[in-house]
């Protein structure tokens, strides 16, 4: 039987689709969506994406997470997105619940509510849509029959802002730790011994990888800082270590997608080729956190690859990767593909190429380069500060992959830099748009250039730094506002030249970014007010209000530079110290020093630096010469 507020739904409905921006956002129904008999399973699992639709859609880790939970035979994983503005107007003016894509059922009414923590600006959207599905804003306000609420994805190794919202999180990679989770869930139903409050304690004792925020209690000194981490039951761990999948061509990976019925953000074929990077560039939490490195065979991915063009059609296909040049067997893998993607047509893409191991033959065989804008990040303009943040690239490298692109007749390139690393001067900042200058003229001085054609156009894009946490960086202070846009306003003075383009990004958006990213659980007052005051897509520009949110860290007693402009003691206890990611405070404090010594530390194929993260083990980890 049919819930009321379920009819409730149906008869509104198709009336709401007809009123609202993109309908295709909520009408569910895609081909390869997966449909199971609800009252065949014993666990429903709502898996939320709290951006748009087109966003979601796009997200890898959404795809295989779903997939992964999907092949349980009595688990039914469903998906649910974060409606766009009109649609929130117009369920909240006729009072209806959020609902998932698959089933239409309300969110409130599962089992599980599994959001995926992508990005720290998205946290508005989180509560938003537990506001929607009318389930309690906190973990401790919930009920028996409320879904346990859980949270994933790269945020969650530092938690602690969303603590108070979510019931448990999963640290690492989830494959194999969700479904565990719920069949621990399914297994004490069948048992007749569920509680929620058994449930979150045996998950947290017995399953690796997973952070019950309830069960510690977390003190503070006289100023401010965290003073420890007190677990409440001596079977919960004092640290939770993060769960990696040792062998990925063992791994769960999707052989079919749900097929939107509307555009996204990226429609094309995604096959993932590693995890974890061998860089160890200072400044990036993903190039840590993602460790040890770990390679698919070229057999495996070409199978996957295949599997997935025979059930989409898509005519474009991307290769996953932090860092794709650094695959092992790039070349090998490339001319697998190539080898009947050319006969369909399909263009192969190729992200995060690096300038030192960009070729000519590569470019020539990998379509999408050819007909793109040519894309690398130095991320410093001067070979001082690429040392200190050891980026290990060097303008003879970028110089050499430029001309490669010009003399292939291209005449695009895009830069992408960042402002306020530690030890920075406007002598460095100055040398961004200097080494755009130096790319334009290496344009007309290479004599193979391609002719005929348009001028040459640098575009050099500049983010402000943030301290994230797991990196070298992680005690920096971030600069202040002022100091951000003095930046800004100084690189754009030193561009000279029109055949630069320069952009920036927003620096208020990077300073509430850096004081969510180091935060602690007393910023989640300051997130619920601000989801009771109607914030929501905080990642997107015509909706995020910087006087907003300073008015709501005043009234909750926040200092947003207690969090973002100040430098961290190297001894003080982190809000992310109760994560354990593989890689050792010891190391990233090494780098912190090598950095300030401008010393660079050559990658992991080169020689193990000894970041620890070799431990978590794996048939293809890091360092294979040295292991």
């Amino acid at each position: 039987m049919r819930t009321e507020t379920e009819n409730k739904s149906t008869a509104l409905g198709s009336t709401l689709l007809k009123s609202v921006s993109k309908p295709g956002r909520y009408a569910g129904g895609e081909y390869g969506q997966t449909l199971k008999d609800k009252t065949a399973v014993k666990a429903r699992f709502a898996f939320a994406f709290p951006d748009s639709y087109e966003i979601g859609m796009s997200n890898l880790g959404m795809r295989i997470l779903y997939g992964a939970l999907n092949r349980e035979d009595d688990i039914w994983c469903e998906r649910v997105f974060t409606p766009w503005e009109d649609m929130q107007d117009k369920m909240r003016a006729h009072d209806l619940p959020l609902c998932a894509l698959e089933s239409g059922d309300p969110i409130g009414e599962f089992d599980f509510l599994g959001f995926t923590l992508q990005y720290e600006m998205c946290y508005t959207n989180v509560l938003n849509m537990l506001a929607l599905s009318h389930i309690p804003l906190r973990a401790e306000a919930r009920g028996e029959n409320d879904p346990i609420v859980i949270g994933g994805g790269p945020c969650a190794y530092n938690p602690e802002p969303v603590a108070p919202f979510f019931d448990l999180f999963n640290i690492g990679e989830g494959e194999e730790m969700l479904p565990e989770i719920v069949r621990l869930y399914i297994k004490m139903k069948d048992e007749g011994r569920y509680t929620r409050a058994d449930f979150l304690h045996e998950a947290a004792a017995t399953i690796s990888g997973v952070y019950v925020p309830s069960l510690y209690e977390v003190t503070y000194n006289e100023d401010g800082t965290v003073k420890a981490y007190t677990p409440l039951y001596d079977d919960i761990p004092k640290t939770v270590q993060k769960r990696i999948v040792k062998d990925l061509d063992k791994a769960y990976f999707p052989d079919e997608v749900v097929m939107p019925y509307i555009e996204t953000v990226q429609d094309r074929i995604t096959v993932e080729v590693g995890r974890g990077c061998i860089r160890g560039c200072r400044f990036c939490q993903a190039g840590m956190v993602y460790r040890p490195v770990r390679e698919k065979t070229p057999a495996v991915i070409d199978c996957q690859a295949r599997a997935l063009f025979d059930r989409t059609g898509y005519e474009e296909m991307s290769l996953s990767s932090l860092s794709i040049s650094d695959y092992t067997r790039v070349d090998e893998l490339t001319d697998m593909l190539l080898s009947w993607t050319n006969d369909h047509m399909v263009s192969l893409s190729l992200p995060s190429l690096r300038a030192d191991s960009f070729t000519r033959e590569l470019m020539e065989k990998v379509s999408s380069i050819r007909n793109s804008t040519i894309t690398f990040a130095p991320e410093a303009g001067s070979q001082r500060l690429r040392d200190v943040i050891n980026k290990n690239l060097y303008e003879e490298d970028l110089m050499r992959a430029v001309n490669v692109a010009f003399e292939a007749g291209k005449n695009q390139v895009k830069l992408y830099f960042m402002q306020g690393h530690p030890t920075e001067t406007d002598e460095d900042l100055a040398e961004i748009p200097a080494l755009a200058h130096r790319v334009v003229s290496a344009y007309y001085q290479n004599p193979n250039r391609g002719k005929g054609g348009r001028p040459p156009q640098v575009t050099i894009s500049v983010s402000p730094f943030i301290p994230k946490p797991f990196t070298p960086f992680q005690w920096e202070a971030q600069d202040s506002l002022e100091e951000m846009r003095r930046k800004q306003a100084y690189v754009g003075e030193c561009v000279t030249d029109r055949k630069v383009k320069y952009n920036h990004h927003d620096a208020e958006t990077c300073r509430i970014e850096a004081v969510l990213a180091r935060g602690d659980r007393r910023l989640a007052d300051a997130l619920e007010l601000g989801c009771r005051e109607g914030f929501k897509f905080d990642a997107w520009s015509e909706y995020f209000n910087y006087e907003k949110w300073m008015s709501v860290f005043e009234r909750t007693g926040i200092d947003p530079a207690f969090y973002a402009n100040r430098a961290w003691g190297l001894d003080e206890v982190l809000p992310w110290d109760i994560i354990d990611c593989g890689v050792t405070k010891a190391f990233l404090k090494r780098e912190r020093a090598k950095a300030y010594e401008a010393a660079t530390t050559p990658n992991c194929r080169e020689g193990c630096s000894g970041c620890g993260a070799n431990k978590l083990g794996g048939e293809r980890a890091c360092c294979p010469k040295t292991k």
